[in-house]
C-alpha cells in the first residue's frame, strides 16, 4: 500500500466523524436555510475544527453560497472542502535543514504523545533521504528518555550525545551540536524533557536550551518542532499556544491520525496559531512519520470511494 492509501485508512475515524456527518447533514435537504447552518457547525465543532474557525467556515459558507446562487445543499460538500484546503494551503512549508550545517531541529511537546518516537522515525526518514543525522539527549530528567533515545539511535543507525540523568539539559544539547559539527552531520535532532506546559520553571529551562543553542549557532535551533497528539483534540491548541510563546515553534509534528477521530484539529492549529503542519504520524512503523502534504489529506479525508466502502462495511 502506498502513502496515499495508508493516509486514507489512517483517516478512517475522522472521515466517519467528520465527512460522513457532513454528508448526512447535506444529503436531501431542499432548502439551505439556518438550521443547516446550525448543523454543520456543530458538525464541525465535534469534528475539533474549533469553534472560532467553526464558525468562521460557516459565515464563508454563507457568503459564498449568495455569491454563487447557490440553491442545492449538496453543494456544500464541495465548497466545505474548499475552504479547508484553503486554510490548510495548497502546499505546506518542509522542516528547514538545507540552509545551515548542521541544520538543527529542536524537538517540544509535553509528556505521551509521542515525542521520543518521532524523532526517532524523523531521524529514520532523513536517513533515508541521504541525511546524515544526530541525536541529542537533552531530556535528562528521566534516565528512561536517554535509554529510549538510545534504543532509537541503534535501532536507526545514527549516534547519540548524552549526558548523565540529571544533567543540565543546556550543556547536554551545546555538547551535541560541536560533535555535530566535527562528524560533519547534516541534522542534530534535540530532544527535551517531556514537560507540562503549565510548569513555568521546566519553559524557562527549555528557553534557556534554546538560547543556547542560537548563541553557539546564528539562527539555531532552524526548527523548533511542537509534537502533538492529535487524539487530544482541543487540548493540543493550548499546548500549541503555549509552547509557541515560550520558544516561537515553528512547525507541528501531529503523531497518532491513525487513532482518533479528531483529525479536524490539524485545521484548528493551523487557523488558529498560524502553525504549519509540517509532519503527520500515521501508524507505527518506522516509514508512518511523513511530511504532511495539505492537498494530499484533504483528498484522502474527501474520499468518496472510502466512504462508499466504509458505509457498506
Amino acid at each position: 500500500m502506498g502513502f496515499f492509501g495508508k493516509l486514507k485508512e489512517s483517516l478512517i475515524k475522522t472521515r466517519k466523524n467528520f465527512v460522513e456527518k457532513i454528508d448526512q447533514i447535506v444529503t436531501g435537504r431542499k432548502a439551505i436555510d439556518e438550521d443547516l447552518y446550525e448543523e454543520l457547525e456543530e458538525a464541525l465543532i465535534q469534528a475539533d475544527v474549533g469553534i472560532d474557525a467553526a464558525v468562521e467556515m460557516v459565515e464563508n459558507l454563507r457568503s459564498e453560497v449568495k455569491k454563487r446562487h447557490i440553491s442545492d445543499a449538496e453543494e456544500l460538500r464541495a465548497l466545505l472542502k474548499e475552504q479547508i484546503q484553503a486554510i490548510l494551503g495548497e502546499e505546506t512549508p518542509s522542516l528547514n535543514v538545507d540552509a545551515d550545517k548542521p541544520a538543527v531541529i529542536m524537538v517540544v511537546g509535553v509528556n505521551g504523545v509521542g515525542k521520543t518516537t518521532t524523532i526517532g522515525k524523523l531521524a529514520h526518514y532523513f536517513k533515508e533521504n541521504g541525511k546524515s543525522v544526530l541525536l541529542s539527549a537533552a531530556d535528562t530528567f528521566r534516565a528512561a528518555a536517554i535509554d529510549q533515545l538510545e534504543i532509537w539511535g541503534n535501532r536507526v543507525g545514527v549516534p547519540v550525545i548524552k549526558h548523565s540523568e540529571g544533567s543540565d539539559p543546556a550543556a547536554v544539547a551545546y555538547d551535541s551540536l560541536q560533535a555535530a559539527r566535527a562528524r560533519k552531520a547534516d541534522v542534530v535532532i534535540v530532544d527535551t524533557a517531556g514537560r507540562l506546559h503549565t510548569k513555568s520553571n521546566l519553559m524557562e529551562e527549555l528557553k534557556k536550551v534554546h538560547r543556547v543553542l542560537g548563541r553557539e549557532m546564528p539562527g539555531a535551533p532552524h526548527e523548533v518542532l511542537l509534537v502533538l497528539d492529535a487524539t487530544t483534540g482541543q487540548n493540543a491548541i493550548n499546548q500549541a499556544r503555549l509552547f509557541n510563546e515560550a520558544v516561537g515553534v515553528t512547525g507541528v509534528a501531529l503523531t497518532k491520525l491513525d487513532g482518533t477521530a479528531k483529525g479536524g484539529v490539524i485545521i484548528a492549529v493551523k487557523q488558529g496559531l498560524e502553525i504549519p503542519i509540517k509532519m503527520i504520524g500515521i501508524g507505527e512503523g518506522m516509514d508512518d512519520l511523513r511530511p504532511f502534504d495539505a492537498k494530499e489529506f484533504v483528498e484522502a479525508l474527501f474520499d468518496r470511494e472510502s466512504r462508499a466502502e466504509e458505509q457498506v462495511v
